[in-house]
């Protein structure tokens, strides 16, 4: 099982990081493809995305440094007020997503949201003939 961990930017636009959006919405293109791939070749490869919204961790303060944050830090109080919207999620409910997506086999190409407004849930994406055993 392989599961690439994203933030929710892979699936939303974020203007103050552009290239670091667009770096995760190929991902999401890249999971559901190898995933689509793995089940025609029926290979038992498992692939997935988990994408939360913002996580306690202490890469939340590297919004402060001009380093990490470059041309953009002038929106930091911009992603700051962002953080009080959307909440800040405790990472053991990533853990417990993670949980999910290793032992439920059927899950091979979901990509998994975890919002503290709807907790685990899963993005919805039109299937096509060829989309078999895959979200």
């Amino acid at each position: 099982v392989f599961v690439f961990y994203l933030f929710v930017s892979g699936l939303m636009p974020v203007a103050q990081q552009p290239v670091y959006c667009a770096s995760k919405h190929g991902i999401i293109g890249f999971t559901r493809s190898a995933a689509m791939a793995a089940n025609l070749m029926d290979s038992g490869v498992r692939l997935n995305a988990i994408c939360p919204g913002f996580v306690n961790t202490p890469i939340l303060k590297s919004i402060e440094k001009e380093e990490n944050m470059g041309q953009y830090i002038e929106y930091t109080d911009h992603i700051k007020d962002m953080m009080k919207y959307y909440g800040i999620l405790d990472p053991s409910m990533i853990a417990n997503g993670l949980i999910t997506l290793i032992e439920d086999d059927t899950l091979n190409g979901a990509i998994m949201k975890i919002t503290t407004s709807k907790g685990i849930h899963f993005q919805d994406y039109d299937t096509t003939p060829f989309h078999t055993k895959a979200q």
